[in-house]
């Protein structure tokens, strides 16, 4: 998969200045491993990092929600569409993803978890949303697309974000 990575209102890492895409990157390898239809070399998707006023704007225009929230997810693939597409057809948009700064930050220092841990769980869980899966509907959707992020943040050698059943870290 194919990212195009668009930094706004989001810290430099404490690496090299592609921290925050490296970490894309890496979500995305990992998502790619758990889920094989993300791997497919035709598929591009944006990720957004950017402020809480951005994502609220983006919340009540899109999702007619009056409030910031940490991740949004904009598929532009059916399900059916995704896993029909074949490797050798011209590229084919997955979707957009977009993550606020502010939000991310205050959940993860409430979690006691670094910062890039969160996010990264964050695009994983926007990637699976891209793809079809869902926590809404059914709780076993819900535990299917758990299982999948686990799975995924474990191939990077991040923990398991539900393991604190006590707090309800439910995204949307």
């Amino acid at each position: 998969m194919q990212l195009e990575i668009d930094l706004e209102d989001w810290p430099k890492g404490d690496g090299p200045d592609d921290f925050w895409e490296a970490l894309a990157g890496d979500c995305a390898k990992a998502i790619g491993e758990v889920a094989s239809e993300l791997t497919n070399a035709r598929l591009h998707t944006s990720v957004l990092f950017t402020s809480d006023e951005e994502i609220h704007t983006l919340n009540r225009e899109w999702r007619d929600r009056d409030k910031p929230t940490n991740v949004l997810s904009f598929p532009m693939l059916t399900r059916d569409e995704l896993l029909e597409l074949g490797p050798d057809e011209p590229p084919a948009m997955l979707g957009d993803i977009a993550l606020a700064y502010g939000t991310c930050a205050r959940e993860a220092a409430e979690k006691g978890i670094a910062l890039n841990h969160h996010a990264a769980h964050l695009i994983i869980h926007g990637l699976l949303h891209l793809a079809g899966f869902d926590h809404v509907h059914s709780d076993e959707e819900a535990e299917a697309m758990e299982h999948l992020e686990i799975a995924a943040l474990a191939k990077m050698g991040i923990g398991d974000p539900y393991g604190d059943r006590s707090i309800n870290d439910k995204t949307s």
